[in-house]
């Protein structure tokens, strides 16, 4: 006679271990072995464990469902199932998908709980989803790294990032192998949307080590994105040779174990842009654009856009930058209003880029608002207002960013054409833009004039002295 109970914790032990051939052969082989009413229980205990695979598994969840209603029809009404059903519909038909009702959210079985919240998670109720009640100690352990990982995903879609930020570090210590490497992964994800890149490639570390080679068909698209993360990390702590390095290992893995992707091609891009590898640049951001998905248009778009404006090609760059402003659920808007506005600053349309750059900074683009603000007042020469506009750049910009080095090097210019009135603050400017401005630059050898000139004023006496 077939124990459902213990064949269920034989399965789940194998399953704590990653062990999913013995997990399948020990329900497998209690299917084989068990009357009808034993029979439909294992065949929800099997669908549970094909639900873990995701989206690639879907026919094999729906097969166990099939094969527990044939063998007892009354399973229909009981809880797992109806919450395996829900999970499975979520999956096939996203927020079209019916909720799990309230009772099975609240079922004394604690995996029928738990894939009610996998179900709401996936149908994009991520409220309900985390107000479902579920002790970690309650589950199997092979499904505690998965509820934390739920969890954290629910939170981080609501805003909540210190909560997911947490939930992912707890994910990561429950998980083991490469399970913990993809947890390890998401939370750098979202380091990485956060600013924090030094806790980002800290998170990488921790992964990199457990990929052990020992089965590159599991690991290929996982490492890939390792790679990916990593050059996000490398990029943005001023690292773009090593960024490009990682990015083609994260495009070779991806064409070896599956498809390019869009998100490989677009931050390619940004690498190349850092490098000055503009035509290189264009290329991968057109090939985003053919990769993306709905959602991902409009940021492919923007990239191509600004990609196009550093050709000096503004009427391509208008044509792309209109089409990601016209998605009015894109965050980045005001950006695109700067960009478009630079836009009709090189084409000479100078009230439309001052109008459009007004607006941007109203709705809080400040830097890229500013460096067209401050061209605009240039063009009319009004030569203070251009120097406020130039040094809220500077403000506002991260040391030795692009924007802050194009801010001190106009605000030195313009200093430069207001006669040096502040020797000491041109000086500083020029200084600083000098810092992170290559021999090859044209803009080299004005702010070596700049510093010159400076210099000698202030030691003649003209204008404050530095500290």
């Amino acid at each position: 006679m077939i124990d459902v109970a213990t064949t269920w914790q034989q399965a789940c032990t194998a399953l704590a271990g990653d062990d999913y051939d013995t997990a399948f052969s020990v329900l497998e082989g209690a299917l084989h072995e068990a009357d009808r009413p034993r029979k439909a229980r294992l065949s929800l205990y099997l669908a549970s464990v094909q639900a873990l695979y995701g989206d690639p598994a879907t026919t094999e969840v729906g097969a166990a469902l099939r094969d527990a209603r044939t063998a007892d029809p009354a399973i229909r009404s009981d809880p797992l199932y109806v919450a395996l059903s829900a999970e499975l519909d979520a999956r096939l038909r996203g927020p079209d998908a019916a909720p799990p009702p309230p009772e099975v959210r609240e079922a004394a079985d604690p995996l029928a709980r738990y894939h009610a919240l996998a179900a709401l998670s996936l149908a994009g109720h991520p409220q309900d989803a985390l107000d479902i009640h579920l002790p970690l100690a309650e589950l199997p352990a092979h499904l505690r790294w998965r509820l934390r990982s739920w969890q954290a995903d629910a939170e981080e879609s609501l805003g909540h990032t210190a909560e997911a930020r947490h939930l992912y570090a707890e994910a990561a210590h429950h998980a083991s192998g490469l399970n913990r490497a993809v947890m390890l992964q998401e939370g750098a994800a979202l380091e990485l949307q956060l600013g924090d890149m030094n806790a980002a490639l800290s998170l990488l570390g921790q992964a990199r080590p457990l990929y052990t080679g020992q089965n590159a068909e599991e690991e290929g698209l996982n490492l890939a994105t390792w790679h990916y993360l990593q050059a996000q990390g490398l990029l943005q702590t001023g690292k773009p040779d090593d960024a490009l390095e990682s990015i083609r290992e994260a495009d070779r893995l991806e064409r070896q174990h599956g498809d390019p992707s869009y998100g490989v091609a677009l931050v390619w891009g940004q690498v190349l842009t850092h490098l000055g590898r503009h035509d290189e640049a264009l290329a991968q951001f057109t090939r985003a654009l053919t990769l993306a998905g709905d959602g991902d248009r409009p940021f492919a778009q923007h990239e191509l856009g600004v990609a196009l404006l550093d050709l000096d090609r503004p009427l391509e760059a208008r044509e792309h930058l209109e089409a990601a402003l016209s998605d009015p659920e894109y965050p980045y808007r005001p950006e695109v209003l700067a960009d478009l506005a630079e836009c009709d600053y090189r084409l000479g349309r100078l009230q439309e880029a001052q109008l459009a750059a007004e607006q941007a900074l109203a709705q809080g683009a400040v830097i890229p608002a500013s460096m067209v603000l401050g061209n605009v007042a240039l063009e009319y020469y009004h030569l203070d207002e251009a120097l406020d506009h130039f040094e809220r750049v500077v403000r506002e910009s991260a040391q030795g960013t692009r924007d802050w080095v194009m801010g001190h090097q106009m605000a030195a210019d313009v200093m430069a054409q207001q006669g040096f009135r502040d020797p000491a603050a041109a000086y500083a400017h020029a200084q600083q833009a000098l810092e992170f401005t290559p021999e090859s630059d044209d803009w080299r050898g004005t702010l070596e004039d700049h510093l010159r000139k400076a210099e000698t004023l202030m030691g003649q006496g003209g204008g404050r002295t530095l500290n």
